[in-house]
């Protein structure tokens, strides 16, 4: 081996260590399960069995609004960030919608604290400055975190939240990390790590509540992370049913339910299927809306998304749900539309609920 190809190579080594230790420290690998901080003042409440419990879930698109049509709506998308007014309004009326259900529970997705696209704000903390009065006990944990993602639409920082905020006592939180998309080892340290917020709430009997919070993977082309995710998912709450723990998961699943791909026009069915990987929690557990529901004569009522599409008027697809353990009852359930189209891409899904009554 001649000189010059010797330190050709050890030039190129040198420059293969320089690039993975800057993608190493610009980027985020949480464990597989993660104890979560839980801020919770003394004087919440605790949950009693039998209680009613309102809960609601809404992924609130980083307060982005609806003026906009961004790079990852599609592929025509722009690279504009959402100005500082129209995140300031978004606040308010997610805040506004918030204070007038005044729900004991609220489940909310991509919250943004750190990301470039949205000033770098704080977004969790500035709601919770508007509705601390109603929510003493909070939990959070990022579902993505980069100091720098190269994608020239990004070409900066992100950082996006899973939230609950709860009217009672939240005993500790973990964070479970769900399976993410096969790609490259490089590409994969820049994308989402999808995740699952645990909140455990106490009961006045000794019992607890398992409250969890997700967002899905959001494919641009259908492949299998949602159905593996989906039996991650699965598996967690299989195990809290087989211990006798009542439970109920609120979030933005990216999936449709029975029947509902089939009237999507061609345009809109990417990266949706048929067959929803949906089914393996719809087949275990009562989910809102359920399939009736979002299949029958008012299921325009059910819709929960309205994509950042210029072709679309209104919301024409059900994306996200509140699934809970058989031990738990609804009581009643709705999507607020009315006030809400112009406020996300998602509306938010309210339910009411009885928890179990002591044995």
């Amino acid at each position: 081996m001649t000189r010059l190809l010797r330190y050709t190579l050890l030039g190129l080594t040198m420059l293969i260590g320089l690039i993975a230790l800057s993608i190493y420290s610009l980027t985020w690998r949480p464990e597989a399960k993660e104890v979560l901080a839980v801020n919770c003042s003394a004087q919440a409440p605790t949950l009693a069995p039998g209680q009613a419990l309102k809960v609601m879930t809404w992924n609130v698109q980083y307060l982005a609004g609806k003026r906009y049509v961004f790079w990852n709506d599609l592929a025509a998308g722009t690279d504009d960030s959402p100005t500082p007014e129209d995140m300031a309004f978004s606040l308010d009326e997610v805040a506004r919608v918030i204070r007038d259900e005044q729900p004991d529970i609220v489940l909310l997705q991509e919250l943004d604290n750190g990301a470039k696209a949205s000033g770098y704000q704080n977004q969790l903390k500035l709601l919770q400055e508007r509705v601390a009065d109603l929510y003493p006990c909070s939990t959070s944990a990022f579902d993505w975190k980069a100091d720098f993602v190269p994608n020239t639409h990004i070409f900066g920082s992100v950082g996006r939240q899973l939230a609950t905020l709860s009217r009672f006592q939240i005993e500790h939180a973990e964070r479970l990390q769900l399976p993410v998309a096969s790609t490259n080892p490089v590409s994969r340290q820049f994308q989402p790590k999808d995740a699952l917020l645990v909140a455990y709430l106490p009961l006045s009997d000794g019992g607890q509540i398992a409250v969890l919070n997700t967002h899905l993977e959001r494919s641009a082309q259908a492949d299998d992370t949602l159905q593996t995710q989906v039996s991650a998912v699965a598996k967690v709450l299989d195990k809290l049913e087989s211990r006798g723990t009542p439970w109920l998961i609120g979030g933005d699943f990216n999936l449709l339910p029975l029947g509902q791909y089939r009237r999507l026009p061609d345009t809109q069915r990417t990266p949706y299927s048929a067959d929803s990987a949906l089914h393996v929690l719809w087949d275990k557990y009562p989910m809102i809306p359920n399939n009736n529901e979002a299949g029958g004569v008012d299921r325009e009522r059910w819709l929960t998304h309205y994509p950042n599409d210029p072709r679309l008027n209104g919301p024409d697809r059900t994306a996200d749900y509140l699934f809970y353990s058989p031990r738990i009852k609804r009581v009643e359930a709705q999507v607020r539309q009315d006030d809400t189209l112009r406020i996300s891409d998602h509306l938010p899904v309210i339910a009411r609920f009885l928890l179990p009554a002591a044995p």
